[in-house]
């Protein structure tokens, strides 16, 4: 009963929230489309984007204004869900917004890296970042050098990983390394402390959402590096995820070790994802990361939805419907087929 109450409230915001999510007939209609601008204009007449946008002028807007208020939008309907949640929920916000925390990280170490001599303007996320973060936007996109980067986020739980990085023995760490360093800390804090933060159900649904998550992520991680990069066993190791959830030990040294592809390919099968997965192989493991992590979310916050699932699963299908919709306006920039463009969206 005390879920039924907590989550009562919250559930009903959500639903509704997830009614104006972009369909995929609506993505049809887009990908029909022959400008951004109409694509923008086609947006704001939309009930997710109405309020928000009304003010826009579609004609002035350049691509990467247009890709700032589309993320901007998540972070706008997370304040809503914030501003809604008591303390229980807020918990699980803000360990969730620390992804929020490293996507600007990331974009701010892209543009150190590509020795870009402009500022990188996200002054548009500064108002939700000084309200929910202790990053200082402005000083981190204002940074020009690595060093200067993360001697800025000095008085933060990033400054720790990323100095490790800087000073490893390691000559030149790549954007790649330091990369890598945040998603590993990020991950690694969600395992430690998602025993203590929750209870019950919530702790059932993030121990299976996250856990294979992050068997997946290792999956993945294990293939692309040994398939593209032909990368050292010891720096396979290196980069996974210090969790396993349906994996072994074993299995996952037998995949990082594994001789070649068709090896990998063999024992991946006899994982319990090949078991227990249709289209479970070493080409396919990005669309099966996708749709295992949809379906665990999709099914919990329908047979749960008074619980953490439901804040998660919508999250996660807002940020895919952002995704998509970047797609789509570069394929309608580019001037990409409607057929074209339906399957570049459908692979987000």
């Amino acid at each position: 009963m005390g879920s039924l109450l907590s989550y009562s409230g919250l559930s009903t915001k959500i639903r509704a929230m997830q009614r104006r999510l972009i369909d995929i007939p609506q993505f049809q209609e887009i990908s029909q489309m022959t400008s951004v601008p109409q694509v923008v204009a086609y947006l704001k007449k939309q009930p997710g984007f109405e309020k928000l946008w009304a003010d826009l002028d579609e004609n002035t807007l350049h691509r990467g204004e247009i890709e700032h208020l589309l993320t901007h939008t998540i972070y706008q309907n997370f304040t809503r869900i914030y501003h809604f949640s008591n303390p229980k929920q807020r918990t699980f916000l803000a360990l969730y917004f620390k992804r929020y925390e490293i996507s600007i990280m990331k974009d701010c170490l892209r543009k150190i890296f590509d020795h870009r001599e402009a500022t990188l303007d996200l002054s548009i996320f500064k108002e939700f970042f000084d309200r929910h973060s202790q990053l200082n936007i402005s000083k981190l996109t204002a940074s020009g050098t690595i060093e200067e980067f993360i001697n800025n986020l000095k008085d933060t739980e990033y400054y720790a990983p990323l100095s490790r990085i800087l000073n490893s023995p390691k000559e030149q760490p790549l954007l790649f390394d330091y990369g890598m360093a945040l998603d590993q800390y990020y991950f690694a804090q969600i395992w430690k402390v998602k025993d203590k933060l929750f209870k019950s159900v919530d702790l059932k649904e993030m121990t299976q959402a996250y856990g294979r998550k992050f068997d997946m992520l290792n999956l993945s991680w294990i293939y692309r590096s040994k398939k593209y990069y032909q990368m050292s066993h010891a720096e396979i190791y290196a980069l996974l995820i210090p969790v396993r959830f349906k994996l072994h030990k074993e299995e996952i040294t037998a995949l990082v070790e594994a001789n070649d592809m068709d090896e990998f390919g063999k024992l991946l099968a006899q994982t319990y994802y090949g078991r227990t997965l249709d289209d479970m192989t070493p080409e396919n493991l990005e669309n099966e990361y996708n749709y295992v992590l949809r379906s665990i979310l999709e099914v919990e916050a329908r047979r749960n939805p008074h619980s953490v699932a439901i804040i998660y699963s919508y999250l996660y299908h807002k940020e895919h419907e952002v995704d998509r919709l970047t797609t789509a306006v570069e394929c309608v920039r580019y001037g990409v087929p409607p057929q074209e463009t339906m399957e570049h969206i459908m692979k987000n």
